[in-house]
This record gives structure tokens, C-alpha cells and sequence, in this order.
């Protein structure tokens, strides 16, 4: 058994280039012994912990979807929304939001004070991450980003 103390625990800050993106991150399932990103396949936990804090008026990440991680995310501070495309949701302290495989998400702090939340994602060896706005696909565990174009299976020929 291993204990920490969530405020010990370093911020680390996230950005775009441009600041659109912003949030400050505790990796509590890594002050634990885990390892970022890995599961249980590689010797990290079955499931990644952080406490996420985002600044007035700043987006989490641009809207995405995975195609296999679920993310659930439990909010303790701030006003904001999470968007998936369709509709936007506000989000209050105490509220509990569920992202399965193949739902779009982002969260906004709507409000004037910083939104905070924890987040709690599974780990799975390869996920495929769709980003609806951009059209832009990432990769993981290689960590890379594409545009792509869909082309037929088999090759002219074949």
C-alpha cells in the first residue's frame, strides 16, 4: 500500500503554442508508482489518476474521442462545460461525467475562478484518438498525430 498527500504532488502545465489549450495536471496514479499512459501490460496501474486544474476561460485538450480508453471525470470546483459535438452540458462541483469509448469531449471553464476536476482513465495497450474538428488522428502508444484520407483496402491491381 502506498499513500500521498494530492497537494505534495507537482503541477505540471499543459499548453498549446497559442494558450488556447491549458490546464495544470497532477499525476497522482504516477506520485503512486504508476506509469504515465501504460497499464497493467506494461507495469504501470489499470487505470491513470490525475487532479486536473483549468484556468478562467481555457479548454482541456481540442474535442476528441477515443476509441478504446474510458474517462470519467468528477468535479470539486469551478463552473464550466463539456461540449460533444452535439450539445453543450455545464458542469458544477460534485457532478460526475462518464466518457465511454466513441463519445466526443471537451471541457471549458465557463466560469471566473479555476474549474477543478479529477480525472480517472483506463489504460489499454493501443488507442486510436479522433479529433472532430481538426480531422486529425492519433496514435497511441506511438504518440503521433495524422491527417489522414480513406482509401480502398486493396491496392489498384491487386
Amino acid at each position: 500500500m502506498k499513500k500521498i498527500n494530492s497537494r505534495e504532488v507537482p503541477e505540471a502545465e499543459q499548453k498549446s503554442p497559442k494558450g488556447k489549450y491549458r490546464l495544470f495536471r497532477r499525476h497522482l496514479s504516477v506520485a503512486l508508482g504508476g506509469k504515465r499512459d501504460v497499464g497493467t501490460w506494461a507495469g504501470g496501474h489499470p487505470f491513470d489518476l490525475e487532479l486536473t486544474r483549468l484556468p478562467a476561460g481555457a479548454a482541456n485538450f481540442p474535442m476528441h474521442q477515443h476509441s478504446a480508453q474510458w474517462e470519467m471525470y468528477i468535479f470539486i470546483r469551478g463552473r464550466g462545460e463539456m461540449r460533444d459535438g452535439k450539445e453543450k452540458m455545464a458542469v458544477v462541483p460534485d457532478d460526475v461525467v462518464m466518457c465511454p469509448p466513441e463519445t466526443p469531449h471537451q471541457i471549458v471553464n465557463t466560469g471566473t475562478e479555476d474549474l477543478i476536476y479529477y480525472v480517472v482513465a483506463d489504460q489499454h495497450p493501443a488507442d486510436v484518438t479522433f479529433y472532430p474538428d481538426t480531422g486529425k488522428w492519433g496514435i497511441k502508444p506511438q504518440k503521433k498525430c495524422f491527417q489522414m484520407k480513406e482509401v480502398d483496402y486493396f491496392e489498384p491491381g491487386d
